[in-house]
């Protein structure tokens, strides 16, 4: 009899009860252990071979400010500039609208998109769009805008910056201007009456009788 088919005999004799005065009881033990450890393994490689669950992702934050930088490659300055969600600024002869500005918690690692639309001016002053597309800060060399004159790149989301709102500017330009009261000027005297005019002698040619 082969050593496979005595082991199946051996097994089956653990688990039939009409089979098992047969098999020693030191044999009955070690099968029942060899046994039990057959399943914890089996199970210990379903559980390596299940796929990981996901970690759950954290909600993305929304910003109302997109911050940009641009060069100017003919003078080769570069500048730093806000721009409000939905707000355009222009940059030498470019327009930048920003449509959304998403960012990551600071626990989590750093990633900040937006999405942005940038028009040209031409010299015929018609508006040309030349990006629509998502810019990304930490890979500012992947969708940046390049320009014969302008490049324009993102830097990061904001919730908060030192430029006001487009809507509280527009209520500023609205507003009308009121001038402070100027405190009124001290009354004057009245000027004095001009004295009367004396009264002509009794000598005097051109009075009349």
């Amino acid at each position: 009899m082969s050593s496979s088919k005595q082991l199946q005999e051996k097994c089956a004799a653990v688990f039939r009860p009409e089979l098992r005065p047969r098999v020693p009881g030191q044999t009955s033990k070690a099968l029942i252990a060899a046994a039990s450890l057959l399943v914890a393994s089996t199970a210990g490689f379903a559980a390596a071979q299940a796929p990981a669950p996901a970690p759950a992702a954290s909600e993305r934050i929304t910003n109302p400010v997109a911050e940009f930088a641009g060069i100017d490659k003919i003078t080769g300055r570069i500048i730093t500039f806000d721009v409000y969600v939905d707000e355009t600024v222009q940059f030498g002869a470019l327009q930048v609208t920003p449509r959304v500005c998403y960012s990551r918690p600071d626990t989590e690692q750093p990633k900040t998109d937006s999405f942005v639309e940038v028009d040209e001016i031409t010299l015929d002053r018609k508006i040309r769009r030349i990006f629509t597309g998502w810019m990304f800060a930490e890979s500012p060399g992947l969708n940046a805008v390049e320009h014969a004159v302008y490049d324009v790149w993102l830097k990061g989301c904001k919730q908060k910056s030192d430029v006001p709102p487009p809507t509280a500017a527009k209520a500023e330009t609205d507003k009308p201007k009121t001038q402070a009261a100027k405190p009124k000027a001290a009354a004057q005297p009245a000027p004095e009456p001009a004295d009367a005019a004396p009264e002509p002698a009794d000598g005097d040619p051109s009075s009349t009788n």
